[in-house]
């Protein structure tokens, strides 16, 4: 632990002001946290610092990240550092240690986490960003060395893009995944957005979707679990046979997303809704939500449904209706082109990788990513049968 005061001083030509009347300076602490004990602790001060972050996302929240340890982390490479000033938590960057060909420091989350970034209190946000910066550039003395931080999935004006003002090595900006999102707006809006005969397409099936009865109801904190359970079990229908995530079929996923959702769901950062049909659960959805920020993160449909109704409509529909009725201006769906997402002419923006450290690790590293890269387009464009194999091999080892 480290402890410095940030003192003041007097203008040029300044009368000073008296010692016994002048407010004590600030102090500023800082800490890494290594246990995962220790990380739950900060559960209320995490999330009121997150509340003070304006680009904070749901992924930033203490239950999916406290959550996603519990389930991924490996003992003894937890490494959370935080800032406090008098006592008040206003900095906090989730970390962990990885060893490949580098000893890295890397996002807590990173994997299954659409948007990784850092925490800074908005109202003092770059003296806190410097203090980052110089304890993440090995002011606190790390037991184990690194020699870089990789930061993936950044949206653009995340935090962490302030810590890379204040570094003192090297910095090199890669591109990560491309992400996409609507306006949270109603959904007539939406469909207005689109070309004459697709809007009218849309407009058609919307009308079929109401004719045909979905109910939908949003499930309350204590039933999250067991409708995300559902969820799962729908998701694995729909996707079988076509390429399913292997990690959505593993028991520690559906162990982290009931202990994370539950808890953002009972503080109003997660919503779960079923759709039912003639009395039948026919889908399922899980959204995340904070700030200005409504995100479609995972949903589950039974397959047969599709034959019946417009399943991308309702789940846009109900989606674009929480936004509006929640006054969250941007409905993401998060990472992926999948035509389905296309169909709605969203916007696109592509999350960043962010690589910090000395100059010669950071310049092998992201050759060692670039070659990677190269690597799997040539195979690809080489041996396109391979995906098809490669899909059905994650499919059975996620069994």
């Amino acid at each position: 632990m480290t402890a410095s005061q940030l003192a003041g001083s007097v203008p040029a030509g300044a009368s000073p002001v008296p010692a016994s009347a002048q407010a004590p300076a600030p102090v500023t602490e800082v800490r890494t946290v290594r246990e995962a004990a220790a990380f739950d602790a900060l559960a209320a001060d995490w999330d009121a610092l997150v509340d003070r972050c304006p680009v904070a996302t749901p992924f930033q929240s203490h239950a999916w990240l406290s959550s996603w340890w519990h389930s991924y982390g490996r003992p003894g490479r937890l490494r959370v550092v935080t800032v406090r000033r008098d006592g008040v938590l206003v900095g906090a960057a989730p970390l962990m240690l990885r060893r490949r060909a580098l000893p890295l420091l890397t996002g807590v989350g990173q994997g299954l986490t659409d948007f990784l970034d850092v925490l800074l209190d908005d109202a003092d946000a770059e003296r806190t960003a410097a203090v980052l910066a110089r304890a993440l550039a090995g002011e606190l003395g790390l037991r184990r060395p690194w020699v870089a931080l990789d930061l993936r999935e950044l949206r653009p004006g995340s935090a962490a893009h302030r810590i890379a003002e204040h570094w003192p090595g090297a910095a090199r900006r890669l591109p990560d995944s491309l992400c996409q999102h609507l306006p949270g707006v109603p959904m007539e809006e939406l469909v207005s957005r689109l070309p004459g005969r697709t809007a009218q397409r849309s407009r058609v099936k919307l009308r079929r979707l109401e004719a045909a009865g979905v109910e939908t109801r949003t499930v309350p904190p204590e039933e999250v679990p067991r409708a995300l359970r559902e969820l799962l079990a729908l998701h694995e229908l729909q996707w079988r046979g076509r390429g399913v995530t292997p990690e959505h079929l593993r028991p520690r996923f559906a162990e982290h997303l009931s202990r994370s959702a539950e808890r953002m769901a009972a503080a109003g950062r997660a919503t779960v809704r079923r759709y039912r049909l003639d009395g039948e659960l026919v889908a399922c959805d899980l959204t995340l939500q904070v700030h200005g920020l409504s995100a479609l993160y995972l949903y589950g449909v039974r397959p047969e449904l599709r034959e019946r109704v417009d399943v991308a409509g309702i789940l846009l529909r109900e989606s674009a209706a929480h936004a509006v009725a929640t006054g969250r201006g941007e409905l993401s769906l998060l990472r992926g082109d999948e035509p389905y997402k296309q169909r709605w002419r969203p916007e696109q923006a592509r999350n960043e990788r962010l690589l910090l450290g000395g100059a010669p690790a950071v310049a092998v590293h992201a050759a060692a990513i670039a070659l990677r890269a190269g690597a799997v387009r040539r195979l690809r464009a080489r041996a396109p049968w391979l995906a098809a194999v490669r899909t059905r091999l994650r499919e059975l080892g996620g069994r």
